[in-house]
């Protein structure tokens, strides 16, 4: 039985690239976000966030990012 696709990481709800070119994080330093190698987070260039794409919708939530290790 095959499982459904995983619409988090279904590459037709990935971001588009004029999208991702203007969304920055929503902290105070407003750096520029990068898609990580999965292309279910968006990440932060400066500070240590990740923040995550649900349904191909980025969340620049403060409180839904998690911080990332080292």
């Amino acid at each position: 039985m095959t499982e459904p696709p995983d619409p988090d990481r279904d590459p037709a709800t990935a971001i588009d690239a004029e999208l991702l070119a203007i969304l920055a994080c929503p902290a105070q330093h407003h750096a520029p976000l990068e898609l990580d190698s999965s292309g279910v987070e968006l990440l932060c260039t400066e500070c240590d966030r990740a923040f995550p794409i649900r349904n191909g919708i980025p969340v620049l939530l403060l409180d839904e990012a998690r911080h990332r290790d080292g």
